[in-house]
């Protein structure tokens, strides 16, 4: 499994199962006999700030800012390997573990989750 899918699991995984239609809710056969088609679950997006924000331990991380306490916060190795991997993941073939590669993964990565049906804070785009 991939950093990044990793982290999006961490944050959308109940969310995402829980809009996934029941056969129970599907509805009733018509008169025609055909089966009917499930309707396709909606689309909703994640609110990423409030899905972090109330994470034990989110007030005494920098997740904002920081990928190191992001992924800290959502129990995933930070390790300098792994943020190279995600790095690599999201296109950034040239990452060097340096504060300014570090905070350029950050937005990478809320981009990502943006792009993924998370709603973002343009503060944690920019």
């Amino acid at each position: 499994m991939s950093i990044f899918s990793k982290i999006k699991d961490a944050i959308f995984g109940k969310k995402a199962q829980a809009q996934t239609p029941t056969p129970e809710a599907a509805p009733a056969a018509t008169q025609t006999g055909a089966a009917p088609q499930p309707a396709p679950a909606p689309v909703q997006e994640v609110d990423i700030e409030a899905s972090l924000t109330s994470m034990p331990g989110a007030d005494r991380l920098n997740w904002r800012t920081s990928i190191v306490d992001l992924m800290k916060l959502l129990d995933i190795d930070s390790s300098y390997e792994n943020r190279k991997e995600l790095a690599q993941e999201l296109g950034n073939a040239n990452y060097s573990g340096s504060a300014e590669d570090n905070l350029l993964l950050h937005r990478q990565v809320m981009k990502a989750l943006a792009d993924n049906g998370g709603k973002v804070p343009a503060e944690l785009l920019d």
